[in-house]
């Protein structure tokens, strides 16, 4: 199982968003450059349609592939009370040659996306992962290098941490409480719930910008000291 909320950021202040994600994290952060190909399932698998993505890791010296499944998402009254969508997810490290082996299976190929941008990994009350990305689509098949955004402007941003059923609970806490940290820059809400860009965004980016200038101008005046 996984938790996850997903927001939206404008561009011009995604800097001061790495800013803040640097001070809470404190960990570094990693480029992302990630070709998804989604597939959905043909006729002769069955009545219900099967949707599976392939992730390829494009950030490697030797790109590495990943498959991923994402189920139904919890339902009742429980979930309908919490603020971050808790589903089912599984995801295996596969070869070069998975894309060929879904064909074989009669996988269709339903849509293609290079998400480009930087992720963090680190642990606060949950190992979570905060994703800020450029989603691009391909114009041509494959041709990731031709690739144009989607939304030009606007990156996404998503939250997610893995969680079991005994320990969702704490996992959705744990989620929820660090995305208050972010509220002043943006929404974050569950997938698919639009929840638009924040009207602080623009105040709370200058005020992270010049407290990042003057941190700058104090390490240097230590160096000088020096």
């Amino acid at each position: 199982m996984e938790c996850v909320v997903q927001g939206i950021i404008e561009t011009q202040y995604v800097e001061a968003l790495e800013i803040l994600l640097q001070g809470l994290c404190g960990v570094n952060k990693e480029r992302l450059r990630v070709h998804e190909i989604c597939l959905k399932s043909g006729p002769n698998l069955g009545f219900v349609a099967s949707e599976v993505r392939l992730l390829c890791d494009l950030e490697q010296s030797e790109p590495t592939w990943t498959v991923k499944h994402v189920g139904g998402a919890m339902r009742g009254a429980g979930a309908e009370q919490i603020s971050v969508l808790v589903r089912s997810m599984v995801e295996s490290k596969a070869s070069k040659n998975v894309l060929r082996l879904f064909y074989a299976l009669g996988y269709k190929l339903d849509h293609e996306l290079l998400r480009v941008g930087i992720t963090f990994h680190f642990q606060r009350g949950a190992q979570i992962t905060v994703t800020v990305s450029s989603v691009n689509k391909m114009l041509k098949l494959h041709a990731t290098d031709e690739a144009v955004p989607v939304t030009p402007g606007i990156q996404l941003v998503e939250v997610t941490a893995p969680a079991t059923s005994e320990n969702y609970n704490e996992v959705v806490a744990a989620v929820s409480s660090f995305c208050e940290y972010l509220a002043p820059l943006l929404h974050l809400s569950k997938p698919g719930v639009s929840t638009g860009v924040v009207p602080t965004a623009a105040a709370a980016a200058a005020s992270l910008m010049s407290d990042e200038v003057l941190f700058a101008r104090f390490q240097l005046f230590i160096l000088i000291e020096r």
